[in-house]
């Protein structure tokens, strides 16, 4: 990789006479959508419904991480191990941030990979959905990026005629805390009127990110692209539910649209890529921020389960990179890879380090991807969440992954690597491994945070009057 010539040139001496190799450090473009399920990508294979054809010869021409997990099952704090490279548990954080206009967000002594980007030289953006602060210490012009457009809560409807007349009504009617849902989208930090359909319109600032980008032949680029789709509620535009009109399922049929509306977005982007120059030496990421919500169209064949869950269908989600330039294409990638890991990685892209002081729990993949060897060899990935009066929890570990919820009647123990679909308990079979992995998660969870927020008033009555977090009880193999 060409970071690497740089190295060896400023090694000898040579790079104060060739400034623009600093412009060669890739773009990076990371993607995120919102409750895609781990079967609603064409390239997985397990739905011939799914039309997503951009990104499919994006993953196909790239590296597919089969076993790519987010830190958390559910929106907000997935998105917060992604930006800070922490469990959110470390942070307080491991419920939503509460409805409807919170005071509350993430640490702000915790730096985001933005800002350490921005601080190595990347122009930084971001776009779509925040969900990690609403209040001006805790968005996106705060954290590390140079430019913003999107909205701030956790979810937003899509056609601006419909939210707008509701905002309206609701303002006119003096409500002072609206509904997430339906307030005005902002730039930076300036309320904005949007006419377009917001898939659409968030596919239209990439796109102009990108092309001004391509101006500046000193600053590489770092944008976060974040789509609401497929998140509820569930509203497609007339021409992309057309494609699927041969499907019965109107909630199935529409979820698929909203997918198809990202796809057709990633057609403009890397068309806008390529025009511009920028495409080869783009490092393109692809994730879905947790699995795919059942009762609301998402598809996580042929894992168990669906957002929320500790089980594979809960956090296991399509992952891919695209760089030409840097990695070897047409690749999968089989060992555990986690969201937490991109932080480091993409500061190794950067040729830039972390503080000193930054606690980091993920590795930096790159050298373990082009190696085809794990980043994580005999080390533990952990998921939980609080359910009422106890936790659900998922240990990834090489092959293997143990796992309690509330309904699988203590601990069970299934090598993910043969067996997706976690049907075949070995926890009978390898008793001393579960125990070990069990003690493993135990160790990690003892240093995690007291909640600092909840989501609804309900989980926190829920969690005091069972003397949250008994984690004597969690982790303990009968």
């Amino acid at each position: 990789m060409k970071n690497h010539v740089i190295k060896l040139l400023a090694a000898v001496g040579f790079l104060a006479a060739l400034p623009t190799l600093a412009a060669e450090r890739p773009n990076i473009l990371l993607i995120i959508t919102d409750d895609q399920g781990y079967a609603d990508v064409g390239y997985h294979g397990f739905d011939d419904n799914v039309k997503t054809p951009n990104l499919d010869a994006l993953a196909n021409e790239g590296v597919q991480f089969t076993s790519g997990y987010v830190a958390h099952p559910f929106c907000g704090p997935s998105r917060t191990a992604l930006m800070t490279g922490r469990y959110p548990h470390k942070l307080g954080a491991e419920f939503n941030l509460p409805v409807d206009g919170s005071t509350v967000g993430i640490d702000t002594n915790e730096m985001f990979v933005s800002k350490a980007l921005q601080q190595a030289g990347y122009h930084t953006g971001a776009i779509g959905k925040w969900h990690l602060g609403e209040e001006k210490p805790y968005q996106p012009n705060s954290r590390g990026f140079d430019e913003f457009y999107g909205f701030l809560g956790g979810g937003h409807k899509y056609f601006p005629q419909e939210y707008e007349a509701q905002y309206n009504k609701a303002k006119a009617s003096g409500v002072k805390r609206f509904n997430d849902y339906i307030v005005p989208l902002v730039r930076n930090r300036e309320e904005v009127k949007e006419s377009e359909y917001l898939t659409d319109a968030f596919t239209r600032e990439a796109v102009s990110f990108i092309d001004r980008a391509s101006n500046n032949d000193q600053k590489p680029f770092f944008l976060y692209l974040a789509y609401n789709a497929p998140h509820v509620p569930l509203e497609a535009k007339e021409d992309d539910l057309a494609v699927f009109s041969h499907i019965e399922d109107k909630k199935r049929r529409t979820y698929l649209a909203m997918v198809y509306a990202v796809d057709r977005g990633i057609a403009q982007i890397v068309d806008t890529l390529k025009s511009t120059g920028q495409f080869e030496n783009t490092l393109i990421v692809f994730v879905s921020d947790n699995g795919g919500k059942r009762k609301w169209g998402g598809v996580n064949l042929p894992l168990q389960e669906g957002k929320g869950s500790a089980r594979e269908g809960g956090h296991r989600v399509p992952m891919f990179f695209h760089w030409p330039e840097g990695l070897k294409g047409k690749v999968k990638y089989d060992a555990p890879v986690s969201t937490l890991d991109y932080y480091p990685t993409f500061l190794a892209l950067a040729d830039s380090e972390a503080p000193k002081d930054k606690v980091l729990d993920g590795k930096n993949i790159l050298p373990h991807v082009e190696a085809n060897t794990s980043a994580r060899p005999g080390e533990s990935l952990f998921i939980m969440r609080h359910r009422k009066g106890a936790h659900d929890v998922s240990i990834r570990r090489d092959d293997f992954k143990a796992v309690l919820t509330t309904t699988t009647g203590g601990w069970k123990l299934f090598n993910v690597a043969d067996d997706i679909a976690e049907s075949k308990d070995l926890s009978k079979k390898y008793p001393q491994l579960l125990a070990d992995m069990v003690k493993d998660a135990g160790h990690w969870a003892w240093s995690n945070k007291p909640p600092r927020w909840f989501h609804i008033h309900r989980e926190g009555d829920e969690w005091r009057s069972a003397d949250m977090p008994r984690y004597g009880e969690t982790f303990k193999v009968n």
